[in-house]
């Protein structure tokens, strides 16, 4: 199988080097450069494991280079994810897709014009207990859906996603594609209508939203509710949750998508911590845009994926603002 180059634009979003190490455990899958114009957070790593590194992501681009992993500040993914497909490199790009519809919708459209893969980072699909879910719900073993109660909370997480210049907004946006993405992918539905709450309740003087509150009304009917807070504090265990309760007409289907951890009780933390031993859904994530782009496949999470979801976290801040219900 021939070798796939691939390069890295920023390191700004953690997921950035969970991604850098799922690439190194592939076979044929060469990290030909790094760009970052904050050379620190990536200088050792550069380093340690010999790839060539630039100050311009241009100069990257300018490779020999198969494919780019873009994990930028969430209002900077429309520039580079346009500058890469204009050089003829297929993408994957870090959630949020963007940070409005027009930019997205570009995004999915000068990639296709350049005859380009762009692939959504949702790694969420690829957790054993959303597997399993919905091949349980396709096996019809709960009826029809009705209804969908999810959550995705987290901390604060700080830096540059509490600044509404670089991040594009707060934890409705932060929050709600992950699992927004899952019942999308679940029930194959457009989104028809949606009602948001979005406030800073949690840390004083924030300049982003850190709780927020979506109801969903989807095409066939279903509807859902989705808790898109950053709730949890510094001692809690683990940075947050994925769960769904998925409700059908013959029965109701309970996702954790974290619970394959251990509970730890540390006297050197002062806390209890989560040990999480499950599969590394970035992993199978990564393979996954590597396998499709190696067999010329289309990839299995789509620009249009990312949009969709980021679609109803933007309607979620514009319906809070109007403190109506949004359609779509």
């Amino acid at each position: 199988m021939t070798t796939l180059k691939v390069g890295m634009i920023s390191f700004a979003h953690g997921h950035a080097f969970s991604y850098f190490n799922s690439l190194l455990k592939l076979p044929d899958v060469r990290i030909v450069g790094i760009a970052d114009d904050n050379k620190s957070r990536v200088a050792e790593l550069a380093e340690r494991h010999s790839i060539p590194y630039y100050a311009d992501h241009k100069q990257l681009l300018a490779q020999d280079v198969d494919a780019i992993v873009i994990c930028s500040e969430n209002v900077h993914h429309a520039k580079l994810v346009i500058d890469a497909a204009k050089a003829k490199k297929h993408v994957l790009c870090e959630k949020p897709l963007g940070v409005s519809v027009e930019e997205m919708q570009q995004m999915i459209d000068v990639c296709k014009e350049n005859g380009v893969q762009l692939m959504t980072a949702f790694p969420c699909r690829y957790l054993a207990a959303v597997i399993n879910a919905k091949e349980a719900i396709d096996r019809g073993e709960i009826g029809e859906i009705v209804a969908i109660k999810g959550t995705n909370h987290g901390g604060n997480p700080g830096g540059w996603f509490v600044d509404p210049t670089l991040s594009g907004g707060g934890a409705l946006l932060d929050h709600t594609v992950h699992v927004m993405d899952l019942m999308n992918w679940i029930l194959k539905s457009p989104v028809k209508e949606v009602y948001g709450y979005a406030a800073t309740l949690f840390t004083e003087g924030l300049a982003v939203d850190d709780a927020g509150m979506l109801h969903i009304k989807f095409d066939n009917g279903v509807f859902a509710v989705l808790d898109t807070s950053w709730s949890r504090p510094k001692s809690f265990p683990t940075w947050g949750d994925v769960t769904m309760e998925i409700v059908g007409t013959k029965g109701v289907i309970s996702v954790d998508g974290l619970a394959q951890k251990n509970d730890l009780f540390s006297d050197a933390t002062g806390k209890g911590v989560y040990s999480f031993w499950g599969d590394d859904m970035d992993f199978y994530m990564v393979q996954d845009f590597v396998n499709a782009l190696q067999q010329e496949k289309p990839v299995p999470i789509t620009g249009e994926d990312g949009l969709k979801a980021a679609q109803v976290a933007l309607a979620g801040y514009e319906s809070n603002k109007l403190k109506q219900p949004v359609g779509l």
